[in-house]
């Protein structure tokens, strides 16, 4: 239909479409005299709004609000069928794929060990698939797909940077073969990018403009949201902290050959069974903590899983050896960390993935106090709120957002 144009009934009514389509993602069902107290419309209006939204399938009636004194009213709500999504998270491990409806809720999910002989593509379509059955539709009833992987595609190259441990996904010809398998758009972002639009949007990070994400899991590495927006940089590549220099650890030269670089060998997962070590802390290799999933689809390899078992111990008794084991661990971050607030001076620094958040309070505040005197601003340090599959819940929540802006503009 052609654009409306300012201050015609049809740019009017697609607004207050758009107030109800929102009010009611936020609040859940909504009866039509509680939608018109909420955007001001008189009970008319918004009965006449209601059924527009109706006709169109992006509201549904979902019963009545029983149970308060006088007549029961009509509750509507958005319609979560009026629209799915898919999103993956690609790691060396495994693939992961979900699918969520228009609300968000995840409505089915699959997940399959990462083979290194198989393509890429195969990988992706199998994984997809098999989500989208679980979620009783077929592919072509997703909008849009959002794949997470390590490192990021180059947007001048097409190829896949700074992940060079992610075996066959470093083809040429890699995205124009994942666009003629899948039919419906797909976008690609880093994983711990996504990780960052996830707790910007339903974690610690809402209502924040500028923030950095720091991670820890396989590799060390942060995101940077600064005046809302996510920082790619030129090549995609911001944020990689693991390749960062930092003082009082030799330089790794080569740092792309080598997949690690200054940061990473002084902070990553893999120094913590050495600085355990060093206190007479017992390490115990394939440690497993006693709530975390076992089997071959447990979420780490035994390298994190024997980080985050000796940081929950820690967190659990931080006094003698497990309290200078965590400093030890504090300073390392906080001296890559520092040059980070440095540079981008944030409001607030997200610390997530499972390594960092196993060290719990008592290494957030140790790590406050480094930093602290490593850098010249202070951050308030928080810790991140999605701790479910962060990865995968922020590439569901970016193709939910595009999603959202098409569907809810009733003016096209």
């Amino acid at each position: 239909m052609p654009a409306a144009t300012p201050g015609t009934p049809s740019l009017l009514r697609a607004m207050n479409d758009r107030a109800a389509l929102e009010l009611l993602l936020a609040h859940g069902p909504l009866s039509r005299t509680r939608i018109g107290h909420l955007t001001g419309l008189s009970k008319p209006t918004a009965s006449q709004l209601l059924a527009r939204l109706e006709d169109a399938g992006l509201v549904v009636a979902t019963g009545t609000d029983g149970g308060r004194p006088g007549p029961s009213a009509q509750l509507y709500a958005l319609n979560p069928r009026a629209a799915h999504v898919g999103g993956l998270d690609v790691t060396p491990e495994r693939v992961l794929a979900a699918v969520a409806d228009l609300t968000g809720a995840v409505v089915g999910s699959f997940e399959l060990p990462y083979t290194e002989g198989a393509g890429a593509v195969e990988q992706v379509t199998e994984a997809l698939g098999e989500a989208v059955k679980a979620a009783g539709l077929q592919r072509s009833d997703l909008h849009r797909l959002v794949i997470a992987t390590p490192g990021a595609f180059d947007p001048q190259t097409g190829r896949l940077r700074y992940a060079s441990h992610l075996p066959g996904w470093h083809s040429p010809t890699l995205l124009d073969e994942l666009a003629a398998a899948l039919p419906m758009p797909v976008e690609y972002e880093n994983d711990v990018n996504l990780a960052a639009i996830a707790e910007q949007r339903l974690g610690a990070a809402r209502g924040h403009e500028d923030f950095v994400l720091l991670w820890n899991e396989e590799g060390l590495g942060a995101a940077l949201v600064l005046g809302g927006r996510l920082h790619r940089g030129w090549t995609g590549g911001a944020g990689e902290v693991g390749f960062l220099p930092v003082p009082g650890h030799p330089l790794v030269r080569q740092v792309t050959r080598a997949n690690t670089g200054g940061y990473q060998e002084l902070a990553g997962a893999q120094v913590l069974p050495r600085l355990a070590a060093e206190l007479g802390i017992e390490a115990t290799p394939g440690a497993t903590p006693p709530d975390a999933p076992h089997g071959p689809h447990a979420p780490h390899g035994p390298l994190v899983t024997e980080a985050v078992a000796l940081l929950r111990r820690a967190a659990a008794e931080p006094e003698g050896p497990y309290l200078r084991f965590l400093q030890s661990y504090a300073t390392v971050l906080a001296t890559g960390l520092a040059s980070l607030v440095a540079v981008l001076d944030p409001e607030v620094v997200v610390l997530s993935g499972a390594v960092i958040t196993a060290g719990g309070d008592p290494l957030r505040a140790l790590l406050e106090a480094e930093l602290g005197e490593l850098a010249p601003a202070r951050p308030r340090l928080v810790a991140g709120q999605v701790r479910e599959r962060p990865v995968l819940r922020g590439a569901l929540e970016s193709a939910l957002a595009a999603t959202r802006e098409e569907v809810f503009d009733t003016s096209r």
